[in-house]
């Protein structure tokens, strides 16, 4: 079934978005898998995983960091068109670092090519480097969790972008209050009690990674 352009889908039709749980994982395709498995290994630390064998075509599988690289053999490798300019505004992944200067200094030994932005918001700072895999694909590197999460419509705001613990504890949060809005409805004025917001403890068997 296919959707015409004026067709609203999702939550701004008044209906749930899907059910989804986490990302999982993206697919690269690429000139050389030999060279890009080497790249995502050797560079930004990944560590290749068993691929389903029924597969009857090239690639290979990394994770690390919670999330996985599919690699896939690029069938036409000479057809696709180099990317020389490193451009920001171009699409990427970005993963979060505690430690910029130890990336700088590490693409700096390996020869990779790299521009650096900062990104202010009042009082705070992001620091930024992007560079290229292999292929053309763009990587950043942050500090991205000086930045707060702040919710267009509602909510308070979420201590960090990368922090998994303070997103969980966000939508935990966010589900007790509409939990309390729901029960205060079958309650009349006079018998609804105003209780202090509390905050549970995470449990470790949740799938949790820190």
């Amino acid at each position: 079934m296919m959707l015409s352009g004026s067709t609203k889908v999702g939550s701004a039709a008044g209906t749930p978005a899907l059910p989804l749980a986490s990302l999982n994982h993206i697919s690269l395709v690429c000139r050389s898998v030999e060279e890009s498995l080497d790249f995502y290994q050797n560079v930004l630390g990944f560590f290749p995983i068993r691929r389903p064998g029924s597969f009857d075509f090239d690639g290979a599988w990394l994770f690390n960091y919670g999330i996985g690289i599919h690699l896939l053999q690029s069938e036409d490798p000479d057809g696709m068109s180099p990317k020389v300019e490193i451009n920001p505004k171009d699409s990427h992944i970005s993963f979060q670092c505690e430690n910029l200067a130890l990336v700088e200094k590490k693409l700096m030994e390996l020869g990779i090519r790299y521009v650096q932005r900062t990104v202010g918001e009042g009082c705070i700072s992001v620091d930024q480097i992007f560079f290229h895999d292999p292929d053309g694909f763009m990587i950043e590197i942050c500090n991205c969790e000086n930045l707060p999460v702040v919710p267009l419509f509602g909510g308070e705001p979420v201590a960090g972008v990368c922090n998994r613990v303070s997103c969980l504890l966000h939508k935990q949060n966010q589900q007790q209050q509409q939990q309390q809005l729901t029960a205060a409805q079958f309650l009349s004025p006079a018998l609804i009690k105003q209780e202090p917001q509390k905050s549970y403890p995470l449990r470790m068997n949740e799938g949790l990674m820190l």
